[in-house]
């Protein structure tokens, strides 16, 4: 899957850019990804649940809300109650992560938990029973641009051989520099949703470098398991 980070779009046009990546039946995005933060967690601002739910009033893509935020446990639900697809919450700052993701379940959405580039996925694979969405960042949170840290591929290994064998059901996720030089590597190490901002949203035609994207991870993927 592919998730076009609208942090890499004019927020001037923010209803043009999503309906720029939203293709044909079976085509352009899969889900359109929103980071959230507020200049706490991360020392950047940019959009909260009021942008959101104007959102969910203009497009069908499902949203992918990536809260990059202090205290989720208070504010994650109203995400969820909005209607977006997944909501995902920082593994360092959720207070109780196991009644968050019960509780973002129970309000309608998808439980994602992310993880900043030095955190161990070991210290959260427990947690992580409770979740539909592990969302691993390959830059640290709270800015766009950033060089891709392949380093973290070691994390989504792991975490694609725990589903692989039952210990975990969930969707791998990563999120940061990943463009046409570094989503290869990232879908052999067994990742299944590729967040792409400026690969995307810098393209001529952003429908046509979703599908790119997605052929290459395709490709990559079945190179892999050859």
């Amino acid at each position: 899957m592919i998730a076009p980070s609208l942090l890499s779009a004019d927020f001037a046009r923010l209803a043009d850019e999503m309906a720029a990546v939203s293709g044909r039946p079976g085509q352009g995005a899969d889900w359109l990804h929103v980071d959230v933060m507020d200049a706490h967690f991360v020392p950047n601002l940019t959009l909260g649940l009021p942008v959101v739910q104007s959102l969910l009033n203009t497009t069908d893509i499902p949203l992918d809300c990536h809260l990059m935020i202090e205290n989720p446990d208070r504010w994650a639900i109203g995400y969820a109650e909005a209607g977006a697809y997944n909501v995902t919450v920082h593994a360092e700052a959720a207070d109780d992560p196991v009644a968050l993701a019960r509780d973002l379940r129970a309000a309608g959405a998808k439980a994602g938990l992310s993880i900043k580039p030095n955190t161990p996925l070991e210290s959260y694979t427990d947690v992580l029973k409770h979740y539909d969405t592990l969302l691993v960042m390959s830059v640290e949170p709270g800015f766009g641009g950033q060089k891709f840290i392949a380093e973290v591929l070691d994390k989504t290994r792991r975490a694609r051989r725990m589903v692989d064998t039952g210990h975990l059901n969930l969707v791998v996720e990563i999120d940061g520099g990943i463009n046409t030089d570094t989503i290869e590597q990232a879908a052999e190490a067994g990742v299944d949703c590729f967040v792409a901002g400026s690969a995307v949203y810098g393209a001529e035609d952003p429908v046509r470098a979703v599908e790119g994207l997605r052929t290459q991870a395709i490709n990559a993927c079945s190179h892999a398991r050859q």
